[in-house]
């Protein structure tokens, strides 16, 4: 059998190019075109070599593997130690997850394939492998953005996880221990006192009122009828004015917790000088979170080391 030894490297210079490609963004590192497609053709050209040289070092393993480091090298440069390693991490992390889908598509098609107009025939020849350039054409770029997709939740939820801690609330003599989301966009302050204001949504609120007790205070914030409150709670439930989504102004029925304790950095925080918002409903709809967290607790607790 004939082979086409440029159709060949065309094809492994495209998965190569698109491969570093992705690397580079989920290395996030600077971009440079011009060395991505140098480091492109660097990786493309152990096809030619392989294939005229098929018992040289390049064919075993670890030969591969010192290739692999003039790729990453030819492609993202040096900088230091660490940067160069995340870069070769991350380009075993993407040639493993895309050559996982194309071995996937060889399965699912079953063999090699060319279009008729009879339909779909399975035959070899030297052009590389029918089923890599679809993969290559319109199989990649599916891969391609479900990978990209995946891997921006993926940081979204890790700078998540990072914001969110766990905290107590301790509310008439009832202490209860939840997962709080640090929002540095929460700017919702008593206007008299200036204390910070966090918000637990109502899964929360269950635990120190009654249903009851919710559906009245829920018809108070809604209508802003304070003589409405349930006699029991008028010393201890307010309003603080604050802006809704959009911009609009509305107004947060507020109390005063007995005490909240969490830790930021090592340190344990506890304090009382805190307000807690009502939300009627739920704030994630994941459950990853209960309740939004003010960056004035951090200022105005008093931390003592954990």
């Amino acid at each position: 059998m004939t082979i086409y030894l440029d159709a060949v490297w065309l094809l492994n210079f495209m998965l190569d190019w698109m491969i570093l490609l992705l690397t580079h963004y989920v290395a996030k590192k600077p971009h440079n075109r011009l060395r991505l497609i140098l480091g492109a053709f660097v990786a493309s050209i152990l096809v030619p070599l392989t294939i005229y040289y098929p018992d040289s070092f390049l064919s075993a393993w670890w030969g591969k593997g010192l290739y692999s480091l003039l790729i990453v090298w030819t492609a993202f440069g040096w900088y230091n130690a660490s940067s160069f390693r995340n870069c070769l991490v991350w380009f075993y992390f993407v040639s493993f997850i895309l050559g996982g889908s194309l071995i996937a598509l060889h399965f699912l098609i079953g063999q090699q394939v060319l279009a008729s107009s009879s339909g779909l025939l399975t035959f070899k020849t030297g052009f590389g492998d029918q089923v890599s350039w679809l993969f290559v054409l319109i199989g990649f770029p599916c891969v391609w953005w479900f990978t990209k997709n995946r891997m921006d939740k993926h940081a979204f939820e890790k700078l998540q996880l990072d914001h969110i801690f766990s905290i107590s609330l301790t509310f008439r003599g009832k202490r209860i221990s939840a997962k709080g989301y640090m929002d540095s966009g929460n700017s919702l302050v008593d206007p008299v006192t200036k204390e910070p204001v966090i918000i637990c949504e109502q899964s929360l609120l269950l635990h120190w009122f009654s249903e009851e007790e919710l559906a009245a205070f829920q018809e108070v914030q809604e209508n802003l009828q304070l003589e409405k409150l349930p006699q029991a709670w008028e010393d201890k439930i307010r309003l603080v004015p604050y802006q809704g989504v959009g911009g609009r102004s509305t107004f947060m029925l507020v109390f005063r917790p007995d005490l909240i304790e969490t830790y930021y950095e090592n340190k344990q925080i506890v304090t009382s000088r805190i307000l807690i918002g009502m939300q009627f409903g739920s704030l994630a709809t994941d459950g990853s979170y209960h309740c939004l967290l003010h960056p004035g607790i951090l200022k105005y607790s008093t931390a003592t080391s954990a």
